[in-house]
């Protein structure tokens, strides 16, 4: 049977935001590193793509978006 823990979606969207957080420093370490544009190009837009699910998580958390909200549907005028 889950716990309490488990069940709390707080639990699950903080646990990924966190292993989200490491790649998007490490990119921004690695950013500064490289000399090729490709790559730095490449690094930053993983980065954006990484920070953008992060911050996807942290609003669903907050109910700060409203596709988030169980009205969702009458906030698209559905």
């Amino acid at each position: 049977m889950a716990g309490d823990a488990d069940r709390d979606p707080r639990h699950h969207t903080q646990n990924v935001q966190r292993r989200l957080d490491e790649p998007i420093q490490h990119l921004r370490s690695d950013v500064t590193k490289v000399d090729e544009p490709q790559l730095k190009a490449m690094f930053e837009t993983e980065e954006e793509v990484l920070g953008g699910l992060a911050k996807a998580f942290h609003d669903y958390e907050q109910k700060s978006e409203a596709a988030w909200t169980r009205s969702w549907r009458g906030a698209l005028g559905h």
